[in-house]
């Protein structure tokens, strides 16, 4: 899938202090993330009619280098992923306007609405004035349920490589410098628990466009849309 870099200049109108990863704070103002991006709202927000979830809490993009030689390995992308977990966030959610410190740089959480199915990490990071190019995006949101739902299966499509953990256990890995397909990895099955569900997600860029689209599927693949979005 091709995607079309950003023209907007965006810019954060303000700098926030640097907190701990246990506090929270409201989001600074993006000067336009348009038309890729709205602010989240407290709306109840649900998967579009495909299904898809748009809503999410994004973490600035972390700085990695980029492979020369070998590409985005199993072994490679899961320890780079590891190693650039930020502190509590495989315990603890974070919060929008959050600003952590990760290999000595100040990163701040932002909540979003994502106009389209795709969520286009490399248009987030370029309005924001990020690195672009050799980075990690961690992304998080929460999937409320009215009813256990046995037969969840987690969809998704990243470019490039990522990790997924729903209900803090790893649920599905893509591996090498890929496009982003539609429901490109589909997990096994997985149980979407009445009530709160948090769904947690990494994605590593080396020098192409980023972006991934998430949603859950039934046993015949049909989406579930029953369901609500919160960013906490």
């Amino acid at each position: 899938m091709t995607i079309l870099p950003s023209r907007l200049a965006g810019a954060l109108a303000a700098t926030t202090f640097a907190i701990g990863i246990a506090q929270g704070a409201h989001a600074q103002p993006i000067a336009d993330l348009s038309p890729y991006f709205t602010p989240a709202t407290n709306a109840v927000a649900t998967p579009d009619e495909d299904g898809f979830i748009r809503r999410w809490l994004v973490l600035e993009p972390i700085a990695k280098p980029n492979r020369t030689n070998q590409g985005f390995t199993r072994d490679y992308v899961r320890n780079a992923l590891a190693t650039a977990l930020p502190d509590g966030l495989d315990r603890t959610l974070p919060r929008d306007g959050q600003t952590i410190h990760q290999n000595g740089a100040a990163l701040q959480w932002h909540a979003l609405d994502a106009s389209l199915f795709d969520v286009k990490l490399f248009n987030v990071a370029q309005s924001l004035g990020k690195p672009t190019y050799g980075v990690i995006f961690w992304v998080t949101t929460v999937i409320n349920a009215d009813h256990d739902i046995a037969d969840a299966h987690l969809a998704v499509g990243s470019n490039s490589a990522s990790i997924w953990w729903f209900n803090g256990v790893e649920t599905s890995g893509l591996y090498g410098d890929r496009r982003m397909v539609m429901d490109d990895v589909v997990s096994p099955r997985v149980t979407l628990r009445k009530g709160r569900n948090v769904l947690r997600g990494a994605v590593i860029n080396g020098p192409g466009l980023s972006d991934f689209c998430v949603r859950f599927v039934d046993d015949a693949g049909v989406p579930i849309k029953a369901l609500t979005i919160t960013a906490r």
